[in-house]
């Protein structure tokens, strides 16, 4: 082989660490000048991100969890190169992919903080929710760049990188040829159709529960134990990414709620006095006696107690993140340091595979951004100097803090624990922003906003040492995976400010019908009582903190724990049954090779079931928006249509299960 011919697979040492004096060379090397950024790949890039973006903000706002968009569109890009027969795509492809997944992760950062302000009541212009999504997806990228050489490799070998190593796998495959392309398209129509059909006519219903029978009535009533089941193709779907350990992590925190918690609560309320129980439950006295019955719900006594302990578990589970990270945060700022100190950098000189952008370029570039943000709250949030100051103080040391955990949370496990880390933003900022004097509904707006900017720098943070990581791998230039990866957060947040403009006017994020937006309601029932002097329930939140000590302790993962006790039990159990799905195709065979070919073949079909339900999804919305109205809806609420749902569901099960089994090893 040529020194400047690409290879056909990765290296024996990708994965692994390097030994004294041995260097990694990628499949496209340094040598080598492959294309990557042309009309195509910059314009599939683009494409992706406006339709991953879309369904990225439904699947989040309804589960609250937004799907790694990354895979997805590897995926798209390999199978659209192959029908349009061109050769040689993996420059491009990487491109496609970096700008694409900027859906993602703005749509995370968005999606967790922006709709408690209209959970609040309070007023969301479009160029608010894009302008605070944009400039947190730049900060996220300014911040860190310094840091690749680092994560990517100074690091090599050390960190697993899940999603990267799936990603690139996947985009190194492509090269060979294959039909991966045609069978997520098949999944994803399956998928789509299926979501659809309960979304826009409620054929059947999305969600069972055990109130379909007497036994399950008289158990809420009496007992106040409730167990939904969500049914959709999309959740199903996640569940099999999620995978079995974490569904069943995640899933055990809603069981502590819906089976310990709340039972217990249920039973100890008819023993407390008036004024005892509607300080517990957060309500006056007047409102407890009007109507009893109906605040002490299952469904209620989650919402005021439940919740409010997941929420300090979810923030505790932050704090400890950072504490174990800070030997880590220390080594990033030498590194970021040495960098900004030389004289020159002298790009020419480094090999192409370690071309990052002039650090002059970034400190410019970082500047020009806080003092947008300085301006953006100045004049468009804030009244005063001290304000102001005050605002962007706390965007910047706090994202800049938080990036280099965000990007190894990444690098270690695949999961970004920013909404923890954006509730301790949010409690941190809305104290402080108090203490000079802001409060009310101008403080929440503020504190939300800061909130919004933060989570998306964070969110940003951690998905793109993702596509650098790729890059690496493969060997693309890094310096154009930065300057485009601007590009794919400028549209991405475009595409979600305006997604989520339709879906609240379409379906609400509070009342009957609404959408969860899990993590929204959250950081909107921490943040009013601090900003209107009404009553935290800081004791639930020490609760929960506690909890998140001991499971820590105990080496349970806190943050997926606490998620669990936050999110409804109904979008929780069918993560257990996707997971159960991946835990059984995989482990049918005594042959290792063909369990692993089940499930790459099952992960691209749930991959499909989550892009087309979330797709359809936002069709739906958009349908129901026009207000074109087709739902059955005296059906939709019957028992019937559930029973249909549970049936529907199984059917959908045993598809996936079967369509999975199919799998051969030379797949």
């Amino acid at each position: 082989m040529k020194q400047d011919q690409p290879q056909t697979s990765l290296p024996e040492n990708a994965y692994r660490e390097l030994k004294p004096g041995e260097e990694y060379r990628p499949v496209m090397p340094a040598s080598s000048t492959p294309r990557e950024v042309t009309p195509y790949s910059v314009t599939m890039g683009v494409v992706m991100a406006v339709i991953f973006s879309a369904a990225a903000a439904y699947l989040g706002l309804r589960v609250g969890q937004v799907f790694e968009a990354a895979i997805p569109i590897a995926i798209i890009a390999v199978g659209m190169g192959s029908v349009l027969g061109k050769k040689n795509m993996l420059g491009q492809n990487v491109i496609i992919q970096s700008i694409g997944a900027s859906s993602g992760v703005i749509v995370a950062g968005a999606i967790f903080t922006l709709p408690a302000l209209y959970i609040l009541g309070l007023d969301a212009a479009f160029w608010q929710v894009f302008l605070s999504s944009l400039f947190g997806g730049l900060l996220g990228i300014v911040l860190l760049i310094p840091f690749r050489k680092y994560f990517v490799k100074e690091m090599h070998g050390k960190y697993p990188f899940p999603e990267a190593t799936a990603t690139t796998e996947v985009l190194v495959s492509g090269e060979k040829g294959g039909n991966q392309a045609k069978l997520l398209a098949v999944a994803g129509l399956i998928g789509g159709l299926y979501d659809f059909v309960v979304g826009t006519f409620g054929l059947w219903t999305d969600t069972v529960s055990t109130r379909i029978c007497a036994w399950g009535e008289v158990a809420a009533e009496k007992f106040k134990v409730v167990f939904g089941l969500n049914t959709s193709a999309a959740v199903l779907g996640l569940g099999y990414i999620v995978g079995l350990k974490y569904a069943m992590i995640i899933t055990a925190g809603s069981c502590l709620v819906w089976f310990v918690i709340v039972p217990v609560v249920g039973s100890l309320a008819e023993a407390l006095d008036p004024a005892t129980l509607a300080t517990l439950l957060g309500v006056t006295n007047e409102q407890l006696l009007a109507d009893p019955s109906s605040l002490l719900t299952a469904e209620n006594l989650y919402a005021f107690i439940g919740k409010p302990v997941g929420i300090g578990g979810i923030a505790m589970a932050g704090i400890i993140g950072i504490v174990r990270q800070s030997k880590i945060i220390r080594q990033a700022v030498g590194l970021a340091v040495s960098e900004f100190g030389s004289k020159k950098s002298a790009p020419a000189a480094a090999e192409r595979t370690q071309q990052d952008l002039p650090m002059k370029r970034i400190l410019s570039i970082l500047i020009a951004t806080l003092i947008s943000i300085f301006v953006f709250f100045h004049f468009g949030l804030l009244d005063g100097w001290v304000q102001s100051v005050t605002a962007i103080l706390i965007v910047f040391v706090i994202s800049f803090l938080f990036t280099t955990v965000a990007a190894n949370a990444i690098a270690i496990v695949g999961t970004n624990p920013v909404s923890g880390m954006t509730l301790m933003t949010l409690i941190l900022s809305s104290l402080i922003l108090v203490s000079v004097g802001l409060s009310g509904t101008t403080g929440m707006t503020a504190a939300l906003i800061i909130g919004g900017v933060v989570c998306t720098a964070l969110s940003m943070a951690g998905g793109f040492i993702t596509d650098l990581k790729i890059g690496y791998w493969l060997g693309t230039t890094p310096k154009k995976q930065e300057a485009w990866k601007f590009l794919g957060t400028f549209v991405s947040a475009a595409t979600v400010a305006g997604v989520m403009i339709i879906l609240n006017k379409s379906f609400g994020f509070v009342g009957e019908g609404a959408l969860v937006a899990p993590q929204a309601n959250a950081m909107a029932a921490v943040i009013q009582p601090l900003m209107t002097g009404g009553q935290t329930p800081w004791m639930l939140y020490f609760c929960g903190a506690a909890l998140a000590l001991v499971l820590t302790s105990i080496g349970v993962p806190a943050l997926a724990f606490a998620l669990g006790m936050f999110i409804p039990m109904d979008l929780n159990a069918p993560l257990v049954v996707g997971g159960l799905i991946a835990w059984f195709v995989s482990n049918r065979s005594k042959d290792a090779a063909l369990n692993k070919a089940r499930f790459d073949r099952g992960t691209l079909i749930a991959s499909g079931f989550i892009a087309g339900g979330a797709l359809m999804g936002v069709v739906s919305a958009i349908l129901k928006f026009c207000e074109v109205d087709w739902k059955l809806s005296n059906w939709a609420a019957s028992n019937g249509a559930e029973w249909l749902g549970l049936l529907m569901y199984l059917v959908l099960i045993g598809y996936f299960a079967w369509h999975t089994l199919r799998a051969k090893k030379e797949e």
